[in-house]
């Protein structure tokens, strides 16, 4: 990691990806109460969707990022909008793996053993969302 003479990282070492456990204990309570009442509301709105509608229209209810919703409006608050966008960003690329792991998992549950079936889905989940974000990275340079 580069790092300029004034200690701060290096404007491209906002693109990288990485795991801080430790940052997990930064958020006040009172966001992971936000973020964890977003995800409850859409999720008991999916089901009284589903009792009236069908199973298959409370369905995508639950597909609703309720917690990106949440997320994105603390972290633009508490870290600003650059930093919200690229969490944005981020859930798109996994939003588009989510749909490569709906295809092979329609194509393959009723053909191959299950735990085969969602293995290769969940590879194949992070192989397209990790693509996605190498080739925007390297389109953005």
């Amino acid at each position: 990691m580069s790092a300029r003479r004034d200690g701060d990282p290096a404007p491209d070492d906002d693109r990288k990806v990485r795991l801080r456990l430790g940052e997990l204990r930064r958020p006040p309570m009172r966001d992971w109460v936000i973020r964890f009442a977003f995800g409850a509301g859409v999720s008991a709105l999916a089901g009284v969707v589903s009792v009236l509608a069908g199973p298959r229209a409370g369905g995508l209810f639950l597909a609703f990022p309720a917690i990106l919703l949440a997320s994105v409006t603390l972290v633009a608050k508490e870290e600003g909008a650059r930093q919200a966008a690229q969490d944005v960003a981020g859930a798109a690329f996994g939003t588009v793996g989510l749909y490569g792991f709906a295809v092979v998992v329609a194509l393959t549950v009723t053909v191959w053993p299950l735990w085969l079936s969602l293995t290769i889905a969940t590879l194949t989940w992070a192989a397209l969302s990790l693509a996605l974000y190498a080739t925007v990275t390297r389109l953005r340079r």
